[in-house]
């Protein structure tokens, strides 16, 4: 015969590199055990203490039934948990039904000890003796006996206190039950006792009880029929247990779990709207920039985002070649703070805004101070980086401007620089900003690279740099545009990034 189980050890550690696995494991051995020693245990069906006994280990064995399914859900998750540590208080206001010290383990119910030998809703699992008073074998369970021959019924001072009935009062018989029944639920409680009496079925469901003071407890009720000396029910035993804990906890599990359920469709389905909204407002091409040239072409053109990862929301990081009607060409990438849908439309609105005041002649220090007067006046406070170019074919010049963005970099003859950057603060920090612009002498061969922050991730601003400059070498090699851009993506394209980033790259051709 297995080795008595009890509760006065503490929990063992759950080992390995997935704690749940190992609570699992532990959960089915324990369960194993018990189912052992309840096997083990004499029973014939006409010693009252056997069947209290026999009734109480099954009541252990469904509780870890539950442990076990708690696990299971938790192992293929997430799902939000109920609150732990001490039990919640009863619904009635009672005092929380603890029944254990502090610091035993958590079973699936009330948050109370789960190792081998655990005790299930304040019942000791091991097998009783002799000796063993019924009133620790019943902590915390009611019971009830109805006798079918005297109309009599007795019930454990336990069951008086579930339900809320004073002792002094004489126990209720099958007759009378009901009335402390919901409404609702006494035709399953009817169906239960009928098929118990009359086809011998054992007693195995719950129903609502409304105790004298108006509140609603939720009682699990298991029984069998008790056989006299003629085959016929002579009487019917039950135990009763209040699951109403349990029950509100199971119930907050799946209310959270439909709440994470409708937030994550949310969320897919506002990434599906900014991803489709950031690939309509940038560019038609995917994967390079070619805008169509209607003179001679003087830049080569290529421009990718690097997207986040999968699970990162959509930012509002943009890039933006547009050939003006004097024969000038717009070049500018930005980021406006923040993810989602909202951000992927201001950053739309803040393209446009570009696009409109560069082919309206207005010059990139003054383009960005408009730009940041608009953003100032959202109802939504929102900041924003950007570096605004107006390239000049005619006389080879680059003018450009910069509200708190990475600068350019220039790269000829095999390496690289920094250009150095003109006056300018984020785009709407400050009401009134005022931002200047440079002027930079390009040459045949030259390449610009504009890109926003994260494009080399897991570095700073000045390390990032570093690691751009290095690439000289392979941009000189580099038949055009496109292939700078390969050579960034294969460099830097498979690394995690927290965010969005994009890059423009044009290379001077004539």
């Amino acid at each position: 015969m297995p080795s008595p189980l009890s509760a006065d050890r503490p929990a063992a550690q759950p080992a390995g590199p997935d704690p749940v696995e190992a609570l699992i494991t532990q959960a089915r051995r324990l369960k194993g055990d018990v189912d052992a020693v309840r096997r083990d245990v004499r029973y014939d069906g006409t010693d009252p203490e056997e069947r209290w006994q026999r009734a109480l280990y099954d009541l252990a064995l469904r509780q870890l039934d539950d442990l076990d399914a708690h696990l299971g859900q938790l192992r293929i998750g997430p799902a939000p948990l109920p609150p732990t540590g001490p039990a919640e208080p009863a619904e009635t206001g009672e005092p929380a039904e603890t029944g254990e010290p502090a610091g035993s383990g958590a079973t699936a119910e009330t948050g109370e000890h789960a190792e081998s030998g655990a005790t299930a809703e304040g019942l000791t699992v091991r097998p009783a003796s002799a000796g063993t008073p019924r009133g620790v074998l019943l902590s915390r369970v009611g019971s009830a006996e109805w006798n079918l021959l005297t109309d009599e019924a007795a019930w454990s001072a336990e069951l008086y206190r579930i339900l809320g009935r004073d002792p002094a009062l004489p126990a209720l018989t099958l007759d009378e039950l009901p009335s402390l029944v919901v409404e609702e639920d006494r035709p399953k409680l009817t169906a239960m006792v009928t098929d118990c009496l009359i086809d011998g079925r054992p007693i195995d469901g719950e129903f609502r009880v409304r105790r004298p003071d108006g509140s609603v407890r939720t009682v699990h009720m298991m029984g069998e029929p008790v056989l006299g000396a003629d085959g016929a029910t002579a009487s019917m035993w039950a135990v009763l247990r209040d699951v109403s804990t349990l029950r509100r906890r199971r119930r907050t599990v799946r209310e959270r779990q439909d709440s994470l359920h409708r937030h994550r469709q949310r969320q897919q389905t506002e990434r599906r709207v900014a991803s489709e909204l950031q690939e309509a407002v940038l560019t038609p091409w995917r994967g390079s920039l070619r805008p169509p040239y209607q003179g001679p072409r003087t830049l080569d053109l290529a421009a990718h985002r690097l997207p986040a990862d999968g699970t990162a929301p959509i930012g509002g990081t943009w890039y933006d070649a547009l050939e003006l009607a004097d024969g000038e060409t717009l070049l500018s990438v930005g980021d406006l703070t923040g993810h989602g849908v909202a951000v992927a439309s201001g950053m739309a609105t803040l393209l446009g805004a570009v696009r409109g005041m560069a082919m309206a002649g207005t010059q990139p220090g003054q383009l960005l101070s408009l730009l940041n007067q608009m953003l100032d006046a959202t109802v939504e406070p929102a900041l924003g980086s950007a570096v605004c170019c107006r390239y000049r074919p005619a006389t080879r010049t680059l003018v450009w401007g910069q509200a708190g963005h990475p600068a350019p970099l220039l790269y000829r003859d095999g390496t690289g620089c920094v250009l150095d950057a003109p006056e300018g603060v984020l785009l709407g920090a400050t009401s009134g900003a005022c931002y200047g612009q440079a002027e930079v002498n390009l040459v045949p061969g030259d390449l610009l690279l504009l890109h926003t922050e994260g494009l080399v991730p897991g570095h700073s601003a000045a390390a990032a740099t570093d690691r751009l400059l290095d690439l000289a070498p392979r941009f000189e090699d580099a038949r055009d545009a496109r292939d700078c851009v390969r050579a960034l993506v294969e460099e830097f394209g498979g690394a995690g990034r927290a965010d969005d980033a994009c890059v423009l790259l044009a290379r001077v051709t004539a």
